[in-house]
């Protein structure tokens, strides 16, 4: 591990500064910067494997990384699966164990606006150069392996050498899908994290809640912690065990306020808003009671600090720079429910602006959503194929259902309205958005 001190083992993009790194989160950076093929040749190439589709198996990944030398053993890692909130979850245990002093580096995905975005350490995200720089070497170990791997293996693979690179203490990883077959799972976990357990992505992980719980709690290893969300029961989960962990459910939390942008626990602010996101935090609390038996220093004023820091856009999030435009990825059923539950609770009856993948369960999706009694409905449709269409959004809302596109919807944002307007469905519609708007995430 380097002895260098945390902020100088940053892994930066450029060997200048970037003139708008102090910008308003609103402004930031220019996305066409690291799109340049003359400047970031396998960010280049590494997009032109975003059609390639979903691979199961672990084979191209764990040859990637012993080609590397094995990055992902260089550092403790937490291992996070779930259908709903492990990126919350993720986002909670970086900025707290962050604050608390540890080194951190957390991969997440999909990403709203840029790769970089899946990629953040010490609190930033990678730079487009460092990015660059890993994913020439993942391509040149695919070459010399004789392998072809797809987007998400070669970002797995560099985010592990990325940590590696910067000598982190902690690395916080986010399951893209599943559990058993994902990238993620070539690594060797000290604790994992399942979240909770919904019907989703059944063409690959199976029908039924059970047969896709297995194939997530494939992430848990014998002996190891697994921690679960509150809305798991380790009675029902041990039969679908392959291994034997030691099971720790995350206890109640209950808050003392529930606002529609805000909950107070403990009397700490949580700004990841809605009652899901009090379980979250139960969950992230859990995962950091056992890194403190681990051996993890995490004084609890520096973790109540790090946790009243956290911002995770795109869930429950208000638009910087726009009146009452607020985005929320829910982009299934469950996901759906909780958003409602959070609205009907609070009172808010939104207008709901609502685009999804052609993939996703849409009547189902509307029956939550519906129950918040929006004031209207709006359909969003973006560019490409995986969108749903606009007769299919029409089929589930309605014939009279406006349709808009994604430009469309970005200057109806931009208009004042003094009504709470909502925007769901996808994280691609809110990256599609965000980018349209030239709105990007801040790290």
């Amino acid at each position: 591990m380097s002895s260098m001190d945390a902020p100088n083992r940053r892994l930066n993009a450029d060997a200048s500064p970037n003139p708008e790194s102090s910008a308003p989160e609103h402004k930031g950076p220019d996305d066409a910067h690291w799109r340049r093929a003359k400047d970031w040749p396998h960010l280049e190439k590494l997009d032109k494997r975003a059609h390639w589709g979903i691979k199961k198996g672990l084979g191209n990944t764990t040859a990637l990384l012993k080609a590397l030398g094995r990055p992902d053993r260089n550092y403790p890692i937490v291992l996070i699966a779930g259908t709903n909130g492990k990126g919350s979850v993720g986002a909670l245990l970086a900025h707290a164990m962050k604050s608390a002093g540890s080194v951190v580096g957390w991969y997440t995905s999909p990403h709203l606006v840029s790769p970089l975005e899946r990629i953040w350490i010490d609190g930033q995200y990678i730079g487009a150069g460092a990015l660059d720089l890993l994913l020439n070497e993942a391509f040149e170990a695919e070459r010399d392996e004789g392998l072809d791997a797809t987007y998400f293996e070669l970002m797995t693979v560099a985010a592990f050498s990325a940590f590696r690179m910067t000598g982190v203490e902690l690395a916080i990883v986010e399951v893209g899908l599943g559990g058993r077959w994902d990238a993620t799972n070539a690594c060797e976990p000290m604790v994992s994290v399942l979240t909770n357990v919904g019907l989703e992505h059944q063409q690959y992980l199976g029908n039924t809640l059970e047969t896709i719980a297995k194939e997530k709690l494939c992430i848990a290893r014998d002996g190891h912690t697994l921690v679960v969300g509150q809305d798991l029961k380790a009675d029902w989960l041990w039969p679908l065990l392959e291994c034997r962990p030691a099971i720790f459910p995350a206890p109640a939390i209950p808050p003392s306020e529930i606002a529609w942008d805000h909950s107070v626990v403990n009397g700490h602010r949580l700004n990841l808003a809605g009652a899901h996101q009090v379980k979250n935090l139960a969950t992230a609390l859990e995962a950091m009671r056992h890194l403190r038996c681990l051996g993890f220093p995490i004084p609890d004023a520096a973790l109540w600090k790090g946790i009243e820091e956290t911002q995770w856009p795109g869930r429950l999030w208000k638009v910087p720079g726009l009146q009452d435009v607020w985005m929320d990825g829910a982009h299934n059923a469950d996901g759906a429910k909780v958003l409602a539950d959070h609205a009907v609770a609070c009172d808010i009856h939104p207008i709901l602006y609502f685009g999804a993948m052609k993939d996703k369960d849409l009547v189902a999706m509307k029956a939550q959503l519906i129950r918040m009694a929006p004031r209207a409905v709006i359909g969003i449709v973006g560019q490409g194929d995986r969108w749903a269409s606009a007769e299919k959004l029409r089929s589930v809302w309605g014939d009279d259902l406006e349709i808009l596109s994604i430009s469309e919807s970005a200057a109806r944002f931009q208009q004042k309205t003094g009504t709470t307007r909502l925007v769901t469905g996808s994280l691609y519609l809110l990256g599609d958005l965000m980018q349209e708007l030239r709105i990007f995430p801040k790290a």
